[in-house]
């Protein structure tokens, strides 16, 4: 049987990175951002559906946090600043810039 191009055979091999460590990025809560610019940003940056990113925004609301991406490193540093870059919510005056997000391994 030959596979049809863009299937995966699994040799049985690893490689360097299958054994990379994943890393989360984590969206922390604030009162100065509304829930619809969560849910904007996240559907914008990590091309979440309203309703995963509404899930989110009220996770992040109640508990202080919530993980947005799990991937490697370089990939995870790169989505926290895609936060921190996304600029203030003009829903709120007192949002004077983007929310804050922070990368953590994924173990913990």
């Amino acid at each position: 049987m030959t596979p049809s191009p863009g299937t995966l055979i699994d040799t049985g091999e690893t490689t360097e990175r299958d054994h990379e460590p994943l890393y989360n990025v984590v969206l922390l809560d604030d009162n100065d951002h509304s829930y619809d610019y969560v849910i904007e940003m996240l559907g914008k940056l990590f091309f979440m559906s309203p309703t995963l990113a509404f899930q989110h925004a009220v996770e992040v609301d109640t508990k202080g946090r919530t993980i947005v991406l799990t991937c490697d490193r370089e990939a995870a540093e790169f989505g926290r600043q895609q936060i921190h870059n996304y600029g203030a919510d003009p829903r709120m005056d007192r949002s004077q810039g983007s929310m804050s997000a922070i990368v953590e391994p994924a173990n913990t």
